[in-house]
């Protein structure tokens, strides 16, 4: 596009602007003074715009990098106060260390150590477990978790297991309640395992009581701290 090298206004009325150009001239009809004038700053911003970046390429000023400071500023005060008002749905997120004992289960006595490992909680609703069982009888297992309210969350969680010698048996179905404590460090509740068969029948003996607590590792936990059966 043509850049106008000055303009000519008439004095009398403000509603004709002559553009200017080299060796020729073009008339516009305005309709009001604001239209003509918001024309004037348009073109003569252009035209600055054209001596600036009068090189090779693109001329990028540099503009300030945003801190952490100021992006916070720009931000809604909901978005900003997100993780406060998300504190208890997300307060099981993390990597634990549990441990399973028998509580009222038929045939199996009360603090019976059932199993133990580690748990990961994710914040997108989802969960995986690290058993100590046998890696031959299945020893890892998903889930899906749910914030039930008053710090409290329930997990319903699938795995597929095989007897000792590596023959199918069919799916588990482990379903638990947990709450936190009150420094978010540590929680505990019930926790059901239903075995199934192939053909979605309870095996046998298959329905096992749960008591179950966790406790949260962090990057100072060290070997000894943690319980692995």
């Amino acid at each position: 596009m043509r850049q106008p090298l000055y303009f000519r206004v008439p004095a009398a009325k403000a509603y004709e602007v002559t553009l200017i150009y080299q060796g020729e001239k073009t008339v516009m009809r305005t309709v009001s003074r604001l239209a003509m004038l918001a024309l004037a700053l348009i073109s003569l911003g252009s035209i600055s715009a054209i001596q600036t970046t009068a090189n090779c390429g693109p001329n990028v000023v540099p503009t300030a990098k945003p801190t952490a400071a100021t992006m916070s500023e720009r931000l809604p005060y909901r978005l900003k106060n997100a993780a406060w008002e998300k504190e208890d749905e997300s307060g099981i997120v993390g990597f634990w260390n549990f441990s399973f004992v028998a509580k009222d289960s038929p045939g199996i006595p009360d603090s019976t150590p059932i199993d133990a490992g580690f748990v990961q909680w994710h914040r997108d609703g989802t969960e995986i477990t690290n058993s100590s069982r046998p890696p031959v009888t299945g020893n890892f297992c998903l889930g899906v978790w749910e914030f039930v309210g008053n710090a409290t969350f329930k997990l319903n969680h699938f795995g597929i297991s095989w007897d000792a010698n590596g023959n199918l048996i069919g799916p588990a179905r482990i379903r638990e309640e947990v709450k936190l404590d009150a420094d978010g460090n540590k929680y505990f509740g019930t926790f059901s395992i239903d075995q199934y068969d192939t053909r979605g029948n309870l095996v046998p003996m298959g329905h096992v009581q749960v008591q179950v607590t966790g406790t949260r590792i962090n990057v100072q936990t060290t070997a000894q701290d943690v319980k692995v059966l």
